[in-house]
């Protein structure tokens, strides 16, 4: 499949540098349009043989939508902190919306046109969950983890409907994969079906780690 590039030009410190953003890519539309929006661009760079996030956030406006355009190359953990820096802005803004949202930016392969998946609600949390606490754990390596069980992310769907817990499902997720890979997890998550009485899927709470 052709690599679809998304080439972002940006004025920044009063001189013209082109920067590029590969968004993750993905077959289908969440959104497909957001209205009222102010972009936030996540830029992959190495320096000395690390990788680095380059964020872009001056100047964001806490009153609207934000879209969140970040290179699918980033490590998932560092995207996660800025993140929350980010969050933690917004909440905390005297001109925050109540109404506006966070989306993550990615490429329709189908379309071939921009789309969006809302995350707002999202609180992450930089940690291994609790013991007392049901989760999946993804690697970056299309493997699932529970408890000392290990098996193929293709597998999951069949392991969920033989749960014999009544309890909340939470997903934790590899620091180290990347973030790309992090949003090709999220909409397999998304076509999950939960069939068994008593078991939910908590969507609102993820664990990086």
């Amino acid at each position: 499949m052709k690599r679809i590039v998304v080439l972002v030009f940006l004025f920044l410190f009063l001189s013209c540098q082109k920067k590029e953003v590969l968004l993750p890519q993905t077959n289908e539309t969440v959104v497909a349009d957001v209205k009222e929006h102010f972009p936030i661009y996540f830029f992959f760079k190495i320096e000395e043989k690390d990788t680095l996030v380059d964020v872009n956030r001056n100047n964001s406006i806490s009153s609207t939508n934000w879209l969140f355009n970040i290179d699918n190359r980033l490590p998932l953990r560092k995207v996660i902190l800025e993140i929350k820096k980010l969050q933690a802005k917004k909440a905390s803004s005297t001109h925050k919306s109540e109404t506006s949202e966070n989306y993550f930016a990615y490429t329709d392969t189908v379309k071939k046109t921009m789309a969006f998946s809302p995350f707002t609600k999202i609180h992450y949390k930089l940690e291994k969950p609790d013991f007392n606490i049901v989760h999946f754990h993804l690697d970056r390596n299309d493997l699932v983890h529970y408890n000392d069980l290990v098996f193929s992310k293709n597998q999951l769907q069949e392991f969920v409907d033989k749960l014999a817990v009544h309890s909340t499902i939470y997903f934790s997720f590899d620091k180290g994969m990347t973030f790309g890979k992090y949003i090709e997890y999220k909409f397999f998550i998304k076509k999950l079906e939960i069939r068994q009485k008593g078991v939910s899927v908590n969507a609102n709470r993820e664990y990086i780690f």
